[in-house]
């Protein structure tokens, strides 16, 4: 086995060499009864104990090594035996008692060695203690010991004695050489020689044979023991290797039985010759993996990187492979694993096949998987998140093959959202984004790919779909999806949506471009009331980017005190006096002249600006209302943004301070969007202000989301109504009168002055007053004016205001020129209208004798349908005429329809 395992194996029978390779070496605390009775005679052949205790405990696989080696030292035996007997049985002194005592010890010695070899080998006695086959084996020798001395004597009494002399000290030098080389054909050599060598010396003489032997078993003394220290030393390193490789082995079959690795093996073909048991089992169900070739046992995942070559090309090229990952073949791929290999050659370079290893990636790919998802898709609705969103744009948007594809993109915000959030909690939000998720899935299909870029912002990839229509349809039915009610903890929560459409390429062929198109669609969606969808197109991108610039010129007006304040009356119905100012702000633009309000205060609330304005407003206001009398109001718009802030009370009390007017001459205006998101906040925010003691106004009232629910418990001292309701409520047949009378009346119930916003005709001024309303606020009492002017306002005439403007109100009229017929007292004729209201119209070839004011007449609008009027006023050839009753002008247009059909 050390140098010497070739010729040694082809003597040893299997058993022996696997108790020589792997049997365990017994204990420390069995070394004194497993020790052996003939210890000093080890100690002659370089077996002592300074050699180490190792050796000592390795006697009992000596034992099985030496008796490995007994039928090569017993078949020299029988033909020494043999020899012995022919040489007596020809002899000219042949001695039949000499042959049978020959006959006899050769027996004993023959019985001896086997019994020795049994006791050793054999395998019922693999039960017995060591110590006990020791002894057997000692006994056993001490017989042959015995028989030799009796064999010695009677050959040696014979006249062929010395060449029997010879024959029988090969036969012991044989035995005993054995006993403590380990090479068979080694001692088998020693013993013939030493027998051949005795021989010829006893037959030159008595004292050359005595000097012959003694030199000869000098030098065979000294060859033995070295040989025998080589031996041991072999031996003993040998058994260090055997004790780590048992070590190994142990350590190997931990690691694969309790680790995530395990090893494998293949022959020349590919085909297994080893493979851990754990894998085996997980590839096939009787665990019998064996002779399978390794292709068919595992599978290859070929989306990994770095798998361009297969399992297959690898066998066939004999080259190396690491860390493929793999799969069973025969199943489901529910375990993965990692295997690696490399070629085994011989000594001789000559391929012997495969050896490697792997390990489980069951648990890692898993974590991988998991660490994808969350990389790639929105933990709280599972929907694809904003960067799997970005890259499935980018590759649907890069078409490098096949013709071109139009992709269409939604952005989509959720309508009053936040409100669910502040009312309901954030839990609550949660289950609502989760429910909206699914609505947006299962309303898409396979259409396209729904993700959440964060909050309640959503987003729609739709490949290859271009048509208007056809997107229109869907984002309507998606709109309407989303706004059915929602059951969230046994609550019904409706909420809206809005989307922002853009179609790639006209849209932009880029992400960046389609994004931020669709973005300016979602913003114009907004815009035009929440709800709704709108695709882009290039007025947005030219209204944003003057947003854009009129941001920046904000920045440099508010840092350079560009703005300046303007005030416009507000009178009363009763003392028809000015008894407040309402301060509006104004900006003249050094190119673009003055700015309307309206173009530039949605831009500062967007830019976060609105906050900064909005104080320069309230302190200035305050300072130049301070010079003002003590019985003049003040009115500043506060926006939503800033009645969120909770700052804004001590920013009041502030500017009260520093300009030194009362609280109860600063009228704060809000409007209905404050109560959007209404919150506890916002109540503490109305107490707060109330106990500053500034006075509260409900600005715009019926334009938002008008609630009585607000009025009830929101301390407002006025409400305005708003010109919508104002303008045309004069007018004959007009609802807005009574939609005003209601207001007023509700105002009049819960203790709180109106405001009728935009007033212009005088005659609208004495129907506000007969409706109840207290205050009057619009150009029939003047435009807005800086505060200079109005103090010379409430210097003249004690603040008494003077109305100017229109003194009737009329409906707007439509100027056209068509030919009617008109009927007056039973005359005909044609006419020319010039243009046209719902209470009247203007005529062109119209002469009338007399005082015209007040006659009757009827007129053609409409084909063969004559309409009562009467003349209001006439001269040079025109006439104003009032119709009886309000025209629908929408009748003379289908009129015209009908005309125009039947001349087609």
């Amino acid at each position: 086995m050390f140098g010497l395992r070739a010729p040694y194996l082809a003597f040893c029978p299997a058993k022996v060499t696997k108790t020589a390779m792997y049997a365990p070496l017994p204990s420390a605390d069995r070394r004194a009864q497993d020790r052996p009775p003939h210890l000093a005679m080890r100690g002659l052949f370089g077996l002592a104990a300074d050699i180490g205790d190792q050796v000592t405990d390795l006697f009992v696989l000596k034992l099985a090594q030496v008796a490995a080696v007994w039928p090569f030292a017993l078949a020299i035996q029988i033909v020494t035996c043999g020899l012995l007997i022919c040489l007596a049985a020809v002899g000219d002194a042949a001695d039949h008692a000499s042959v049978g005592a020959i006959i006899v010890h050769g027996g004993i010695l023959t019985l001896a060695s086997l019994l020795i070899f049994v006791t050793v080998r054999a395998p019922d006695t693999e039960a017995l203690a060591p110590h006990r086959r020791n002894w057997i084996v000692t006994i056993c020798a001490a017989i042959m010991g015995a028989a030799l001395t009796s064999l010695l004597w009677s050959v040696t009494s014979t006249p062929d004695g010395p060449i029997q002399f010879g024959s029988v000290i090969a036969v012991a030098g044989t035995i005993g050489i054995t006993a403590v080389s380990l090479h068979p054909i080694r001692a088998a050599i020693l013993g013939v020689g030493t027998g051949l060598v005795f021989a010829l010396a006893i037959l030159a003489g008595f004292a050359i044979a005595v000097a012959i032997a003694l030199l000869f078993f000098g030098c065979l003394i000294a060859a033995t023991v070295s040989l025998a220290q080589i031996d041991h030393a072999l031996e003993l390193e040998r058994a260090t290797a055997s004790n780590e490789g048992r070590v190994a082995v142990k350590m190997i079959a931990e690691f694969e039985g309790h680790g995530a690795g395990w090893f494998w093996e293949a022959d020349r073909q590919g085909r297994v010759t080893y493979l851990s048991a754990k894998v085996a089992r997980d590839l096939v169900p009787s665990g019998d993996a064996v002779g399978q070739m390794l292709t068919d046992l595992f599978r290859m995942d070929s989306d990994a990187p770095g798998t361009e070559r297969t399992l297959a090309f690898h066998i066939s090229s004999r080259t190396s492979f690491a860390d493929y990952s793999v799969c069973a073949a025969a199943q489901d791929c529910e375990r993965w694993w990692s295997i690696s290999g490399r070629p085994m050659v011989d000594d001789l370079g000559r391929f012997q096949g495969f050896i490697g290893s792997g390990s489980d990636l069951t648990e890692k790919r898993k974590s991988e998987a998991e660490i994808t998802r969350l990389a790639l898709f929105d933990g709280l609705t599972g929907l694809a998140n904003r960067q799997r969103m970005r890259v499935s744009l980018d590759k649907t948007l890069a078409q490098n093959t096949g013709p071109y594809r139009a992709t269409s993109l939604f952005l989509m915000d959720l309508d009053r959202f936040k409100a669910v959030n502040d009312t309901l909690g954030h839990q609550a939000g949660d289950t609502l984004l989760q429910q909206v998720a699914q609505r947006l899935q299962r309303g898409v299909g396979h259409a396209g790919l729904v993700g959440r870029l964060g909050g309640d912002e959503f987003k729609v990839v739709l490949p290859g779909i271009d048509n208007r229509d056809t997107l229109a349809v869907l984002a309507r039915d998606l709109i309407a999806s989303l706004s059915q009610p929602y059951f969230i903890s046994g609550t019904a929560v409706t909420i809206g949506c809005s989307i922002g459409i853009a179609i790639a390429p006209n849209d932009g062929d880029d992400s960046e471009t389609l994004v931020r198109n669709a973005d300016l669609a979602l913003y114009a969606a907004k815009g035009d009331g929440r709800g709704v969808h709108r695709f882009f197109s290039d007025e947005m991108l030219a209204g944003a980017r003057t947003r854009k610039l009129l941001e920046d010129d904000l920045r440099v007006a508010l840092g350079e005190g560009a703005f300046h304040l303007c005030y416009q009356p507000v009178v009363s119905t009763k003392s028809v006096r000015i008894v407040g100012y309402e301060a509006l702000i104004r900006w003249n633009h050094p190119t673009r002249g003055l700015v309307s309000p309206a173009d530039f205060i949605p831009v500062a609330e967007e830019c976060g600006l609105i906050e900064a304005i909005g104080e320069w407003v309230l302190r200035t206001a305050c300072l130049e209302a301070a010079r003002w009398p003590d019985s003049i109001r003040v009115a500043v718009n506060v926006s939503p943004i800033q009645f969120a802030n909770p700052v804004l009370p001590a920013l009041v009390t502030s500017a009260l301070a520093q300009s030194g007017i009362a609280p109860g001459r600063l009228e704060l205006e809000i409007t209905e969007g404050v109560f959007l998101d209404e919150t506890r906040s916002s109540e503490q925010m109305f107490k707060a202000l109330k106990g500053v003691g500034v006075r509260l106004a409900l600005d715009d009232f019926g334009t938002g989301y008008s609630s009585l629910g607000y009025l009830r418990n929101a301390p407002f001292d006025k409400i305005k109504i708003d010109q919508s309701f104002v303008k045309g409520a004069a007018e004959p047949g007009n609802r807005n009168a009574a939609i005003i009378k209601a207001i007023v009346t509700l105002a009049d119930t819960l203790g709180m002055e109106t405001t009728a916003e935009g007033v212009e005709v005088q005659d609208e001024i004495d129907l506000l007053r007969d409706l109840g309303c207290s205050h009057i606020q619009g150009y029939v009492y003047g435009r807005p004016v800086r505060a200079e002017e109005a103090l010379l306002q409430l210097g003249g005439e004690n603040g008494a205001a003077t109305a100017s403007g229109f003194k009737v109100s009329r409906a707007p009229r439509t100027k056209m020129l068509r030919s009617a017929r008109i009927l007056i007292g039973g005359v005909r004729g044609d006419v020319r209208i010039r243009d046209i209201s719902t209470s009247g119209a203007m005529l062109d070839g119209v002469r009338i004798d007399g005082n015209p004011d007040g006659v009757e007449m009827q007129i053609e609008l409409i084909e063969d349908q004559l309409t009562p009027a009467r003349v209001r006023w006439a001269r040079d050839g025109k006439a104003g005429i009032e119709f009886h009753e309000a025209f629908n002008l929408e009748r003379l247009n289908q009129g015209q329809a009908s005309r125009i059909r039947r001349a087609g």
